[in-house]
């Protein structure tokens, strides 16, 4: 076998007692479970935005960015729901490429998986201890899910997980919401099959152990766009994509009707200066038509310090080394936006 076993790595247990969470921030993480939870029941009428950079690539600067993001929750938070993006593993296309914090600390670095582990619970300790925010990562590795479940207010399972069973089965047993994207192809049947897999009882292997999941009520959808035969990317957040997304619901028996819209990737062709324009066309469907506006609870963001991307190595503080992010000027101007036209 072409497999080098190199170390095993320390389970999450001893990870949280290594760097254990206080009780102030645990209070912290658990009232902010509940308001965002109302959201996704349709208690709460707030929008959530979860929102920052494509990967959480620089401690320093991503706090730098999540206390900006402070700021502005202070002035919005009527309306809106802030949950920042720290996304520490980065799905690559190819394989190729900086695979995120948990992989690489430092980018310009080899890969070190134990560092990484502790690189990726510091940062996040960090935000909630300095800004009082509990945050959102990507679940590219049900495994790894413990290392940060006390920590996490929400997470995102993407376009080239969200068939694989083990993600929907992990899904299942979390108690927070669970946005599952739309496959890389747009098919809504798989999307909606992993939301009602997330949503229900299930018995499985996890991290060797045997065991029970109650289902996750909080499993919803995210529309992401696709890529189609060509490999073009095109879009699924207009008027008749969310109208679809109803009816598909309506077929189904599903708790807690939900979609997030990202407003990146195929949605936006990677264009990120289209984020502002795909978000208000959004609010535009929602208020044209009750039933999308009764799914839409959020977006999802593609943010940072500065506008665009960079290669690693170049060095500009707070700009992207994976995709193209808004930058902060346009990025509070879009939230304020929002809070007007809600």
């Amino acid at each position: 076998m072409n497999l080098f076993f190199e170390r095993k790595l320390t389970i999450p247990m001893e990870v949280k007692e290594m760097y254990p969470l206080s009780k102030k921030n645990s209070d912290i993480v658990h009232k902010r479970d509940i308001e965002l939870k109302k959201i996704f029941t349709g208690e709460s009428n707030k929008i959530a935005l979860i929102i920052g950079p494509c990967s959480a690539d620089n401690e320093d600067s991503v706090i730098d960015y999540i206390l900006r993001l402070k700021e502005v929750q202070e002035k919005v938070e009527e309306k809106i729901f802030i949950v920042p993006r720290i996304y520490t593993n980065k799905p690559r296309t190819t394989g190729d490429g900086y695979k995120g914090m948990l992989h690489q600390p430092n980018p310009e670095e080899k890969p070190d998986m134990f560092k990484g582990i502790v690189a990726i619970r510091e940062l996040h300790m960090r935000a909630l201890t300095e800004t009082g925010f509990s945050c959102a990562d990507e679940m590219l590795y049900p495994e790894n899910y413990r290392y940060l479940d006390d920590l996490l207010a929400y997470v995102a399972v993407g376009a080239r997980s969200v068939e694989n069973q083990q993600h929907r089965l992990t899904a299942s047993g979390l108690d927070i919401p669970v946005g599952m994207k739309n496959p890389t192809s747009g098919d809504y049947s798989i999307m909606m099959n992993a939301v009602t897999a997330a949503q229900h009882r299930h018995t499985f292997i996890y991290r060797g152990w045997e065991v029970h999941s109650n289902g996750n009520p909080l499993a919803h959808t995210i529309l992401r766009g696709y890529v189609n035969e060509f490999g073009q990317s095109r879009p699924n957040y207009h008027y008749e994509d969310l109208i679809r997304l109803c009816d598909a619901y309506a077929e189904r028996d599903l708790q807690n009707p939900a979609v997030v819209i990202d407003t990146n990737h195929a949605n936006s062709g990677k264009q990120y200066m289209e984020q502002p324009r795909i978000v208000k066309e959004v609010l535009h469907s929602c208020r044209h038509n009750s039933d999308i506006k009764n799914i839409v609870k959020g977006f999802m963001i593609e943010s940072y310090i500065e506008d665009g991307a960079q290669k690693i190595g170049e060095g500009v503080y707070g700009k992207s080394i994976t995709d193209p992010c808004l930058g902060w000027e346009k990025t509070e101007k879009l939230i304020m936006d929002i809070a007007d036209l809600l």
